[in-house]
């Protein structure tokens, strides 16, 4: 059975040939593919670390597991679509809620198993019928207003949470991580975040060398003298060792508010092997069920073990473009590092350690992308806002996810925010769509023409 783990050298091994590139099949030499490796890993290290800290998880073990994810995607596609699995950022406002309401970590990542499954089985019925299915539950006016109501439902986390710890320190890694996006050019413009999270250390060390203690709000709330940057866990942390495991719980309450990131989830893949079919001049349309169940799976092992849920990384996808190698013996490498930061409990209590300020900054522009990805997804696939059928159901669902509306049906039993909005999204848009006159019910599809062809021809070849 073939895995895809046999490469062919490309050329002389040293650089991709003018106007070529490394296919998915073919390699580098082995020193300069595990320094593609190592280059992959610092791409998803701003995003991947922030996020488990963000929703209370040990970093160390997201980071071995989004390396184990990885190489489940990798064998799964059969090497056929490059990827890096990190860390999923859809889920930080997910862990939010559930903790707000009581919820334990175990909680939480029992709330993402589920999700998990669930995205396993759309992968599933993905390769058996197509994707025509993504389309008709999940229109462009349905997926983008929910990506958007999951990125701004979390404005108040950095409001209220980080964003007062420090504001000064917030204020300056914001403005420099906005510069570092802007204005830097290929690989280091993709680690922005990454570079965030160093100049707010150095800031944070510096402020406290040059002002002493600050006053103010610590992370769990109170008003405390504290150091901005504390460093005392990394002392005490050894160099090797296994991450902290636990298993997941299940609650319904969880559980409703977890499952709309699945449809933010199935946008991230299918966009992701759309665009490295594009790079490659390899159609991977027959790969997106495969690609969409692989990352269930990953995300499901990770969360089983106490870790947060995984998804495909844009960030990776910049360093391939701008390197033109797209080999997955550089993914492997990559994999095998992370695996290796996961065993270093150091590593993690430094990652632990970033000031509330820092976060502060970075998440005033992490928030609002998740956020705004929704509009772009409005905006590639032209959906028309003038239409009532796309407005009505969008605008309403939006509000209540931003300003974390609650419905109350019993005394223990109430939908908020997210879970809310992604309800009315979705029930309000097929429920209006059954009533409105035909010339109101034109849609684009979700994904453009080339995985429509997958639709047709790989569908129909399944049925």
């Amino acid at each position: 059975m073939d895995l895809g783990v046999g490469w062919k050298l490309h050329g002389d091994g040293r650089t991709p040939a003018p106007g070529a590139v490394v296919r998915p099949d073919e390699r580098l030499s082995w020193p300069r593919t595990v320094g593609l490796g190592a280059q992959h890993v610092v791409a998803m290290f701003g995003a991947s670390f922030v996020a488990p800290v963000l929703m209370g998880l040990d970093p160390n073990l997201a980071i071995m597991m989004s390396g184990v994810a990885t190489v489940i995607f990798l064998l799964a596609t059969r090497g056929r679509v490059p990827s890096y699995l990190g860390c999923s950022l859809s889920f930080v406002g997910v862990a939010a809620v559930i903790r707000a309401q009581g919820g334990t970590s175990a909680t939480v990542t029992g709330a993402v198993f589920v999700v998990g499954v669930a995205l396993f089985f759309v992968g599933v019925a993905v390769q058996r019928f197509g994707a025509r299915i993504i389309h008709a539950a999940m229109p462009p006016i349905v997926t983008g207003a929910v990506v958007m109501l999951i990125g701004f439902n979390l404005a108040p986390v950095t409001a209220s949470t980080y964003w007062p710890q420090d504001q000064w320190t917030a204020l300056l890694v914001m403005l420099f991580t906005g510069l570092a996006v802007v204005c830097l050019r290929g690989f280091w413009s993709r680690i922005a975040i990454f570079l965030g999270l160093i100049f707010g250390y150095g800031i944070s060390w510096a402020f406290d060398r040059i002002f002493g203690r600050i006053h103010s709000v610590d992370a769990s709330g109170k008003l405390t003298d504290h150091w901005r940057l504390d460093l005392s866990a990394v002392g005490r942390a050894d160099w090797i060792g296994l991450p902290d495991f636990h298993g997941p719980s299940f609650e319904w309450s969880a559980i409703l508010v977890a499952l709309p990131v699945v449809i933010a989830l199935v946008a991230e893949n299918a966009g992701h092997v759309k665009a490295v079919g594009e790079m490659t001049g390899d159609p991977l349309d027959d790969k997106l069920g495969t690609a969409i169940s692989a990352d269930g799976v990953g995300s499901m092992l990770s969360t089983a073990l106490g870790g947060p849920p995984n998804t495909t990384y844009s960030e990776n996808i910049g360093v391939m473009a701008a390197t033109r190698v797209y080999s997955t013996a550089a993914y492997w490498a990559a994999a095998g590092f992370a695996l290796l930061f996961g065993l270093c409990p150091k590593f993690g209590a430094v990652v632990a350690a970033i000031p509330g300020g820092v976060l502060g900054g970075i998440t005033v522009i992490l928030y609002g992308m998740i956020g705004l990805l929704g509009a772009q997804i409005w905006i590639n696939s032209e959906v028309d806002l003038r239409n009532p059928l796309n407005l009505v159901p969008a605008a309403a669902g939006i509000i209540i996810g931003v300003g974390n509306v609650t419905m109350k049906f019993t005394d223990t039993f109430s939908l908020s925010g997210i879970a809310l909005g992604t309800v009315v999204v979705i029930t309000g848009y097929h429920a209006l769509r059954a009533f409105a006159p035909a010339h109101l019910k034109e849609q684009k599809p979700l994904l453009d023409e080339g995985t429509s062809s997958y639709e047709d021809s790989y569908g129909e070849a399944k049925s």
